[in-house]
């Protein structure tokens, strides 16, 4: 068996030979680099290559130094004699990563490669190549070196990196789109160069162009990033996530709010190169998530450039379901795609290829952003915006984890109740509908329920639009699947419809006259909301109860009036109130012929204007005003709330509700 990180090998095989082998290998070096400290130089000086460092790069994770050979060690030498002399051979030395990073070298030191080294001569070429160096010292030539040598040590010295693409590698470039040689303002050499007389050679120099491959970037660049180096991407969503030191608070009151103040979500981009090839890049912290609808309109289907990127993680689809259940809703492309190792003419390219199966999550480098966004560009080709779909098209999809964008109007909302779950991370209910909904035939829903889950970052605006009362709404990118629409993570809800959707033939009209609800059948389910008719056959007594409340303002703790004992006064109005408005509860029992052979259980609210002294008196006399007025009673079309649905006992809980 085998899983992402760790392989079992086969006994005997190729694979495990070549395991032990770069094991004593990585020994032999450990062992020798002891010794060395140990002595301070290894005695045996028989085959030492003495090189001198006159410049430094990088390419394809390899350390490659310009160097001087020196007949003899320098240690004993001044300066001045330790010159460049362009009479010596120039050689071509090459440093592993481990190499490089345990000698630390730089432009002017002098190493010391023991045996077994060996040299390469290339063919056209005239500068020999030194490999084998792992067992390597650097050598310090006076005080004067040993001081510079812990100045630097403070201090990290950039690498120039050359980015050399397959297509170059194997001469498939395309002869009108080749990149540029020269180098850029912020790609300072890190090394002076080899003086211009003699036999000395010019080497090159980093490519300073913008690449157009993610992975190549990432290959070439490392776990530890890249910063001065560009890679250009298409931006296709722009969204929050939530921040791990900020938590999400669905209300306080009747207003939604930011929590530890406001820093509670991270704006992140979806971004797809020209191979195909998906990152997510995690940006900085907003103070509020109204900011990110303004980069999602201003961004989204932009190209852009990003710079001082560093890796956080590479995922699969088995570990971030969400993420690429995105991904698949973006693919195939829109446009052909180039590919890697082949010419880059129109009829080479080709949009059959598998979905991704990995995908890097990439972050700022501390303090450092660099994501360069031309706003004034069009519209990528390579941009997919979301496809907008009517909800009946949406109920009738098949699978599960399909990503889905609808216009709907959401008509009631309710924080889902989970005992031992903070409020902020409860999730909650929208009930919508839309016209292809409330115009369908009898057997498709009118109203569907939307899942809105702690994970999905709602902004402050949509919040107290939804708070305030009965909104159109988008839903872009939801999850469809086991016939439920949930909004999750990288789910974006907005007020205003994007500038770039797509309609696909969809019914986007919008609602007209009153929205109409199913009635009460035996295919209602618990979790949803209904109309409900029938005749009132019993009250629960022993739960009913009522209260004063102010007609003001609805205040329902009212207090006896401080200068009269026999009024009401109301605190938040600082009045007395003449004429409160009665609140009733009541659960009462229905016979309901949509249900004849179950218990149908109401919990019901009513409010009734009176006088204060009628009020007084139906407070003494309560449980007897409210059965005798209520029994009998023919019950309308109610507007409810379905709590449970059981079969044993066959009964059904509903509670009155007011809709947005």
């Amino acid at each position: 068996g085998k899983t992402e990180h760790s392989f079992i090998l086969c006994r005997g095989g190729l694979a495990e030979r070549l395991c032990r082998l770069q094991n004593r290998e990585r020994s032999a070096i450990s062992f020798w680099r002891h010794q060395c400290i140990s002595d301070n130089t290894p005695s045996d000086k028989s085959g030492v290559l003495i090189v001198k460092i006159l410049e430094i790069f990088e390419e394809c994770t390899i350390q490659v130094a310009i160097c001087q050979q020196l007949e003899q060690s320098p240690v004993t030498l001044s300066p001045e004699d330790a010159a460049i002399n362009a009479e010596e051979p120039v050689l071509k030395v090459l440093f592993t990563r481990e190499t490089a990073a345990h000698l630390k070298s730089r432009p002017q030191d002098v190493i010391h490669i023991y045996p077994p080294w060996q040299k390469l001569l290339l063919q056209n070429a005239d500068v020999p190549v030194i490999m084998n160096t792992y067992f390597s010292q650097k050598v310090l030539l006076s005080e004067h070196s040993e001081a510079r040598e812990k100045t630097y040590g403070l201090t990290k010295m950039l690498i120039r990196k050359n980015i050399i693409s397959l297509a170059q590698t194997f001469r498939l470039d395309d002869p009108d789109d080749k990149l540029h040689q020269e180098p850029s303002d912020n790609q300072v050499a890190c090394a002076p160069q080899i003086p211009n007389n003699g036999d000395s050679k010019q080497h090159p120099l980093a490519l300073n162009a913008v690449n157009d491959s993610l992975l190549e970037m990432v290959e070439s660049q490392g776990a530890v990033g890249w910063r001065e180096l560009q890679v250009r991407v298409v931006i296709q969503r722009v969204y929050c996530l939530p921040a791990r030191e900020g938590c999400r608070s669905h209300t306080q009151g009747n207003k939604p709010l930011l929590s530890n103040g406001g820093m509670f979500c991270r704006l992140c981009l979806l971004v797809q190169d020209a191979y195909g090839m998906f990152s997510e890049v995690q940006l900085q912290s907003l103070s509020s998530t109204d900011d990110s609808e303004q980069y999602c309109r201003r961004w989204e289907g932009k190209s852009c450039c990003l710079a001082g990127m560093k890796i956080l993680q590479r995922t699969t689809r088995g570990r971030a379901l969400g993420l690429f259940s995105l991904i698949d809703s973006l693919w195939p492309p829109a446009v052909p795609l180039k590919v890697p190792g082949q010419s880059q003419d129109s009829e080479m390219m080709t949009t059959n290829l598998p979905p991704p199966s990995f995908c890097y999550i990439l972050t700022v480098q501390s303090g450092e952003i660099h994501v360069e966004v031309d706003e004034e560009e069009q519209i990528s080709n390579l941009y997919q915006p979301p496809a907008v779909h009517g909800l009946k098209e949406i109920l009738r999809i098949d699978g599960c984890n399909r990503r889905c964008s609808f216009w709907a109007q959401v008509l009631y909302r309710r924080l889902q109740t989970k005992h031992n779950v903070p409020i902020d991370q409860r999730d909650i209910l929208f009930f919508v509908t839309d016209s292809t909904l409330q115009n369908a035939v009898p057997g498709i829903p009118k109203v569907v329920a939307v899942s809105v889950t702690a994970s999905c970052v709602l902004s402050m605006e949509t919040g107290e639009a939804l708070s305030s009362g009965s909104q159109l709404v988008f839903f872009k990118d939801a999850l469809w699947g086991n016939g439920r629409i949930i909004c999750v993570e990288r789910t974006v809800l907005l007020l205003q419809k994007p500038l770039l959707c797509s309609a696909a033939g969809a019914d986007l009209s919008e609602l007209t006259g009153p929205v109409r609800l199913d009635e009460l059948d035996s295919t209602t389910q618990a979790n949803s909301i209904c109309a409900l008719r029938g005749t009132v056959v019993g009250v629960n007594e022993s739960t009913a109860f009522s209260w004063p409340i102010c007609d003001r303002c609805g205040n329902g703790k009212l207090e006896l009036c401080p200068q009269d004992r026999e009024l009401l006064y109301c605190t938040q109005c600082s009045e007395v109130v003449t004429t409160p408005v009665l609140k009733m509860q009541l659960e009462v029992f229905l016979s309901c012929p949509s249900r004849s052979q179950s218990t149908v259980k109401v919990k019901v609210w009513h409010d009734i204007r009176v006088a204060l002294f009628v009020l007084l008196t139906m407070l003494l006399f309560l449980q007897t005003y409210e059965v005798q007025s209520v029994l009998g009673k023919e019950v309308g079309l109610l507007n409810c709330f379905v709590h449970s649905v059981t079969s044993h006992p066959n009964s059904v809980a509903l509670e009155e509700i007011a809709l947005l």
